[in-house]
């Protein structure tokens, strides 16, 4: 097994190896002339990647986005909890909350959280000042609209 950079770089491998197989997408295999042996070996059928486009600026707000944080606690009791305390109250929706861990100290984690509405808007900024409050580290990924998987 080799490990490479990205599903169409294996395909590209694969086919100058006669012995060869790779793990990647229909479009790959087509474009490099695979023969697809097991189709759909997903584990779960409704699996979805994102895919991310990074720019200078932020996306205006539309009245329907999204907008994605990182941030790090200290490791305590209620540390969590009272980070995220405040979009419970400020009625912001999390769609979703991913940990880390942080690579730099034993029991630090970096989280990862997508909000709904967008940072621009008055309650979002709220709940992430008061969310600083509570934080070592905090950064705003981006915000943009919501989309709706292919």
């Amino acid at each position: 097994m080799i490990e490479v950079s990205s599903t169409p770089r294996a395909a590209e491998l694969a086919a100058s190896e006669p012995a060869a197989a790779a793990i990647t997408g229909k479009m790959a295999a087509e474009v490099h002339g695979l023969q697809i042996l097991a189709p759909a070996i997903q584990d779960i059928a409704s699996n979805t990647t994102r895919f991310l486009v990074i720019g200078r600026s932020a996306s205006p707000p539309t009245g329907d986005d999204r907008t994605s944080i990182m941030f790090s606690l200290q490791d305590k009791p209620g540390a969590l909890f009272h980070a995220i305390e405040p979009f419970s109250r400020l009625k912001i929706s999390m769609s979703k909350i991913e940990s880390r861990p942080s690579k730099r100290k034993a029991w630090e984690y970096f989280f990862f959280v997508d909000i709904d509405g967008h940072a621009g808007e008055d309650r979002v900024k709220q709940a992430i000042d008061e969310l600083e409050k509570h934080c070592t580290f905090v950064k705003i990924l981006g915000t943009y609209p919501k989309t709706s998987p292919a």
